[in-house]
């Protein structure tokens, strides 16, 4: 059985995370964020920009007065979609972490597994936090709606 790329990396930082993680001083959202892969960066910073978007998605909705515009299917889309992408990227990150454990051979420490459980984590608080901002967002507009239908 060949193993991926990804696989054999995962398992190689694993195995020489030892020292390096002893060495490190103290684990912070942004050190989560600069140690995480490029694919979970740009998807830590989709659900952070989705969300921003949803926010000013709602902001022109409000703004544009009794006009029906679009942009509910968006906000829809992300208060559904967020935390599940969320938890797909945690999802992600805990099985490589998991594969590399597997093909370390030995006891890992803790505070080697800690930053790959804290990526994980953010993951899945920013898909919440996404979703939980197209929740508001969609109850904004539907009540804009509303509003505005009733007094049609």
């Amino acid at each position: 059985m060949r193993l991926s790329r990804a696989t054999a990396v995962a398992g190689m930082v694993l195995a020489a995370l030892p020292t390096a993680a002893f060495a490190q001083s103290r684990l912070t959202l942004s050190s989560v964020f600069a140690d995480a892969d490029e694919t979970m960066k740009a998807l830590m910073t989709a659900l952070i920009v989705a969300a921003l978007a949803a926010i000013v998605v709602t902001a022109l909705k409000l703004a544009s007065g009794r006009r029906l515009n679009g942009g509910s299917a968006f906000v829809s889309a992300l208060r559904l979609g967020g935390p599940l992408i969320g938890l797909m990227g945690a999802a992600f990150v805990l099985l490589m972490g998991f594969i590399g454990i597997a093909n370390a051979g030995g006891p890992v420490p803790v505070t080697v597994l800690a930053p790959g459980f804290a990526e994980a984590a953010l993951l899945f608080l920013l898909g919440l936090l996404a979703g939980v901002v197209g929740v508001i967002c969609h109850w904004i507009i539907e009540a804009r709606i509303d509003r505005t239908v009733l007094q049609s």
